[in-house]
């Protein structure tokens, strides 16, 4: 079950302008740098994110029905910004839960647990 849209709000307004200058540096975070399917405007979204060796995972705390998410599957490309690497993703791809909470470190999957997180995606690296 997704979180609340009153704190998707609050973050995309208050805690993302916050974090995200250095969201990129923190462990389990990057910033997408995706841009707008209807503005073709540059966004750069805060997001709790795990790099493996072929793909970038996301944790989809607000469920798919989120403006980056359908920007970035409208694009043939994004870029991931973690831990000061700029990495070149293609289209995020849908995958099973079951799946998701093995690609993330246990201690993080505990607290997703938790938050009732149930949906990934799993962005391609290019």
């Amino acid at each position: 079950m997704p979180l609340p849209q009153s704190l998707r709000r609050v973050n995309r307004r208050v805690t993302n302008r916050l974090t995200r200058p250095y969201a990129s540096r923190i462990p389990w975070h990057g910033v997408l740098e995706h841009k707008g399917r209807k503005t073709g405007a540059v966004y750069k979204t805060p997001l709790m994110a795990w790099r493996g060796e072929s793909a970038v995972v996301v944790a989809l705390s607000y469920g798919s029905d989120v403006d980056w998410l359908k920007n970035a599957r409208a694009a043939a490309e994004s870029v991931m910004v973690m831990g000061g690497d700029r990495v070149r993703v293609g289209p995020p791809e849908t995958i099973r839960r079951a799946e998701g909470y093995s690609l993330v470190p246990k201690s993080v999957g505990v607290l997703l647990a938790a938050l009732d997180v149930d949906e990934f995606v799993r962005f391609p690296i290019l």
